[in-house]
């Protein structure tokens, strides 16, 4: 598979994770080079009780930059994005990025579900999501609506997730365009162009 195969340009990438997300994200993520231009939004559960270090985690192993999310600020491009524990992540217009405490979604906040729901009405076809391992349901109703507004949605295989709920539920509801290995998906975002000089 290469990013050809995604077919469109790509302005956006939604991730979801729980059980297992990590250590899936710890390979994911710092595959994507400088100069890709896609904003990238993750949400991976957490305790709530607990203040995130994920960011800077992550910021160490990445090429691109990563920043805390706060509400209402302006979304930058080439920039990933990690909801906060218990806050929902949403897409709003501008594309701007918003913080909520409505209730949780299928027993998530944040919730993967939230924010490719809202991801979705923002950049439709130019959106990517992706679902990876964790148990429950959370991210199966987000990708019916990616599905529905013409983005591109993209699973982990179940056989190779740590924990295969989540993938598998989401494949209950719809045919995804891609069912994919970590190694498949690591191999996308390694290939995904440059579309910013650096």
């Amino acid at each position: 598979m290469s990013p050809t195969d995604l077919g469109r340009d790509v302005g956006a990438i939604a991730i979801g994770a729980s059980t297992g997300g990590v250590e899936a994200l710890s390979r994911i993520l710092p595959m994507l080079r400088e100069g890709v231009a896609a904003s990238v939004f993750v949400v991976l559960h957490l305790p709530r009780e607990r203040t995130s270090l994920l960011p800077e985690i992550f910021a160490a192993r990445c090429r691109l930059p990563v920043r805390d999310v706060r509400d209402k600020d302006p979304i930058a491009a080439g920039t990933i994005y990690f909801a906060p524990p218990d806050y929902h992540l949403l897409i709003d217009d501008g594309p701007q990025l918003a913080l909520s405490m409505d209730d949780p979604v299928e027993y998530s906040r944040p919730s993967v579900s939230v924010l490719f729901e809202s991801a979705a009405a923002i950049y439709r076809e130019r959106l990517v999501a992706l679902l990876l391992t964790g148990a429950g349901s959370d991210g199966a109703r987000g990708m019916q609506a990616v599905h529905a507004a013409g983005g591109v949605t993209v699973v982990q295989r179940p056989a190779d997730a740590r924990m295969p709920q989540m993938p598998q539920a989401a494949l209950d509801r719809i045919s995804a365009d891609h069912v994919l290995t970590l190694e498949e998906i690591m191999n996308l975002f390694a290939a995904l162009p440059r579309t910013v000089n650096v």
